[in-house]
């Protein structure tokens, strides 16, 4: 047995059009990224926690990576675990099923919720209302991108009560086949708050610097750059002590954003014009 429960809530979720599976969670507790969430793209997600079974995070993509669904991959850890009267789980297959499992010994309020596409759950909590608020706003939210769905899926559970014990840590994991760094890597987003008094806005600012160094602008919205604009981006580029536009771009980490110097990201010249 864990020596302290992971009190948490958090809600596994899926955008079967962009092809995109993840995990959003908070918790009393330290570094929750660490055991809740389990994400692979095209597979499913999982959220293991209460007396958390870690291994049910690997366990259970393999199974899913099998072909069960998200009630039979939840009935089969269950099963196998003689503990289950202490562990609580959240699970979303490959096709978008999601289901949830509270065990009879979970601290109140424990309980879950599952849809088309997600799978919230929580304990230790101060009502059942921020499990309503996980599944409320996600299923209010269909359209936009599931990232932003999962924040703000966050934002509402804490604002409906959350932890009752109090915040401490956030994570936000998305995977996305060849989604991530230089579509070398399945994973979109892994971003986690180990320990913070505001681990929600915390997890809200690492992220909006995770869109700025490896968002994608379309391309239609890029910049070509004149004369006027390549005077402007040398003079700038000379301020930060760099030849080229590629040098800069590497030292702060903006090398995603940057496709040779006939057109420019609107992201990637605000930046740049802050130098001056």
């Amino acid at each position: 047995m864990a020596d302290a429960p992971v009190v948490t809530y958090s809600i596994c979720a899926c955008d079967l059009d962009a092809g995109q599976w993840g995990v959003a969670t908070q918790s009393k507790f330290l570094a929750v990224g660490s055991i809740v969430p389990w994400a692979a793209p095209q597979v499913g997600a999982i959220a293991t926690q209460a007396y958390a079974n870690p291994r049910y995070g690997p366990r259970g993509l393999a199974l899913l990576g099998e072909g069960l669904s998200a009630d039979e991959v939840v009935e089969r850890l269950t099963a196998e675990d003689d503990g289950r009267a202490i562990r609580q789980l959240g699970v979303v297959d490959g096709q978008g099923r999601g289901a949830t499992f509270t065990g009879a010994e979970c601290m109140a309020w424990a309980g879950g919720r599952a849809g088309d596409g997600y799978a919230a759950q929580g304990n230790i909590l101060v009502s059942g209302e921020t499990v309503d608020a996980l599944a409320v706003t996600f299923e209010s939210t269909a359209g936009t991108p599931l990232v932003t769905r999962l924040l703000d899926c966050l934002d509402a559970a804490d604002a409906a009560g959350g932890d009752s014990r109090g915040r401490q840590s956030a994570a936000l994991l998305v995977v996305e086949r060849d989604g991530g760094y230089a579509g070398l890597s399945d994973t979109l987003v892994d971003l986690r708050v180990d320990d913070h008094e505001d681990p929600l806005g915390e997890l809200r600012r690492l992220h909006a610097i995770h869109d700025d160094l490896f968002g994608q602008t379309p391309r239609e919205r890029w910049i070509s750059v004149d004369d006027a604009l390549r005077t402007e981006m040398d003079e700038l580029l000379a301020q930060a002590g760099h030849a080229t536009l590629a040098g800069w771009a590497g030292v702060e980490n903006l090398e995603e954003r940057v496709d040779g110097e006939d057109e420019i990201d609107p992201v990637v010249l605000a930046r740049l014009r802050k130098v001056g």
